[in-house]
């Protein structure tokens, strides 16, 4: 079937699934493979439980007239994705980066929401997958569409600007992320820099913090929209705290690291002519949900919890806003970060040297990367995983402090919440 006959099915039902667990009526369901699924083999059952068509990549499946055959499921996804794209008359925003990006994704719909009808990305569906499904849930009433992109390899953010065709773009920073996929920092920032890329070569706009060197450097010959300048920093303690127009701004973000992001969102809130009351509200009334910038206060400690993920740029970042934490008692909590390929041991036994520069009560560092660093200080105490620090803990519990967690998704480190 051609993506017009395709559009069009699309179009009458308004719907698209992926999983057969979690099927709407009238959708359109998509038999996606991957390692260890095949979704071809699911394709009669989408029907039974509602779905109007099944769209599959093998013969042996068609059935029936209500599934339809394609060369590739997921090509096909990603052509109607964009197809559809071309059609919307809004305004698309990208955005991309090492860290920050969904927090920061979901500060700008925060504050575009509160004038606007807007489609984002959900939770991190950022993939070549996440994106095209992005794209397909906006429909008539959507007036700004807020996107996504993740990467761990070169070429990765391009493809996804190809599919997305998006208006303006964004990107928090370059960091130490993904090491293994990218080879190295300047990998990191050629891949990233793929948004820029595409905008440049399409005449679109940027949003740019001007404090950061890196991104004034790679969007030079790209019409940009910097940071509004009135946007004061006042305190993260542990809440960041900051002036806008003149006007007190308290968000529910810990750490000085989130600054930036709250700039942005107020930035580009601005730009789409959103009040400065409605900016305001906005940006208090978000609370950070899913392990990021958490705050949890348990029956004896306050746990700062930050354990959905980890690199290296934003380990250090967090270690540098919790040293200036107006706190008496301070425990750390970090677990191992992945994806760092050969960097693996020379990065966590920099995050090592962070904590010993600082005066924290009792570090605990958990994982074989941690495990297997050198120390200089009797207030570092290694796992190696995570269930030799819940015996330890068992005997030895924490109370009257201020805990920082954080580690790689893999890390699971909120169980920590548990034992504190």
């Amino acid at each position: 079937m051609k993506i017009e006959g395709l559009y069009e099915l699309y179009v009458t039902h308004g719907l698209v699934d992926t999983d057969t667990r979690n099927i709407r009526k009238n959708t359109l369901f998509f038999a996606l493979k991957g390692e260890n699924f095949n979704g071809n083999k699911f394709a009669e059952e989408a029907i039974t439980k509602g779905a109007s068509f099944a769209i599959i990549d093998e013969a042996e499946y068609k059935t029936s007239d209500r599934i339809i055959l394609v060369d590739d499921v997921l090509g096909a996804l990603q052509e109607l994705a964009n197809y559809h794209r071309n059609q919307l008359q809004v305004p698309i925003i990208a955005l991309t980066g090492s860290n920050g990006k969904t927090t920061t994704k979901e500060l700008i719909n925060a504050v575009l929401s509160t004038k606007y009808k807007t489609t984002a990305t959900k939770g991190n569906l950022n993939n070549h997958i996440g994106v095209p499904l992005t794209l397909l849930s906006m429909n008539k009433s959507t007036e700004i569409g807020i996107v996504e992109m993740g990467a761990n390899h070169a070429k990765e953010i391009e493809f996804l600007s190809e599919i997305a065709n998006p208006d303006y773009g964004y990107i928090t920073n370059f960091g130490s992320a993904h090491l293994e996929g990218f080879g190295s920092l300047d990998g990191v920032v050629k891949a990233k820099s793929e948004l820029y890329d595409f905008l440049k070569a399409h005449n679109k706009k940027v949003f740019v913090n001007p404090n950061d060197e890196k991104q004034v450097a790679r969007t030079n010959g790209i019409e940009t929209i910097t940071f509004e300048k009135s946007i004061k920093f006042t305190e993260a303690n542990p809440f960041v705290r900051l002036s806008y127009k003149n006007t007190d701004v308290l968000s529910n973000l810990i750490g000085a690291y989130n600054f930036a992001n709250i700039s942005a969102a107020i930035t580009i809130g601005n730009y789409f002519n959103v009040s400065l009351e409605q900016i305001k509200n906005a940006i208090e009334n978000y609370v950070p949900s899913n392990n990021r910038s958490q705050v949890i206060n348990t029956d004896t400690n306050r746990v700062i919890l930050d354990a959905y993920n980890a690199n290296p740029t934003s380990m250090k970042a967090a270690l540098e806003s919790f040293s200036k934490l107006n706190a008496s008692h301070k425990t750390i909590i970090l677990g191992d970060m992945f994806e760092l390929g050969i960097y693996s041991s020379k990065e966590h036994q920099s995050i090592v040297r962070e904590v010993e520069k600082n005066d924290f009560d009792v570090v605990f560092l958990i994982g074989e990367n941690f495990y297997n660093t050198i120390s200089r200080t009797n207030k570092i105490i290694k796992f190696r995983s995570f269930n030799d620090l819940e015996e330890y803990l068992q005997n030895n519990s924490i109370t009257d402090s201020t805990l920082l967690v954080k580690g790689s998704r893999g890390m699971a480190l909120e169980r920590v919440v548990e034992l504190c």
